[in-house]
């Protein structure tokens, strides 16, 4: 049984599993969206989710907070900058997970996390760009 288990160890030690966590949640703040395994991506969801709420508050303290869990001050700058004032009324659930289905190598299931408005906001500015 699984009682009182509140994460899953996705086959590796912690500091790899945090580390690629982070990784992970840095990636998705700074492109917007990521494909991932589904194990993954439903244990990044809550990181980003408190990611972005302390995007919300938007002072230095939060600022350095989400400084010191992702890599590099780029990612915590467009948390503050852009995330944070575009997620103002929302109370929750800024990301949706889609599948997509089995990955051919070994058929892990495979998804995509992004945040619910990108096609709204950052999708529609990278396909101006292009």
């Amino acid at each position: 049984m699984r009682h009182l288990k509140s994460y899953k160890k996705l086959g590796r030690e912690s500091s790899h599993r945090r580390a690629m966590l982070r990784n992970l949640a840095t990636s998705l703040v700074e492109q917007g969206k990521i494909n991932t395994t589904l194990a993954r991506a439903k244990e990044l969801r809550p990181i980003v989710e408190k990611l972005v709420t302390l995007g919300k508050k938007g002072g230095l303290h939060q600022r350095r907070q989400a400084e010191s869990y992702l890599f590099g001050k780029v990612a915590a700058k467009k948390l503050c900058a852009e995330l944070g004032p575009r997620f103002k009324e929302r109370q929750g659930g800024y990301t949706r997970i889609i599948k997509f289905g089995p990955r051919f190598g070994d058929g892990a299931e495979m998804c995509q996390i992004e945040f619910v408005d990108f096609a709204a906001n950052e999708g529609k500015a990278k396909a101006e760009q292009a």
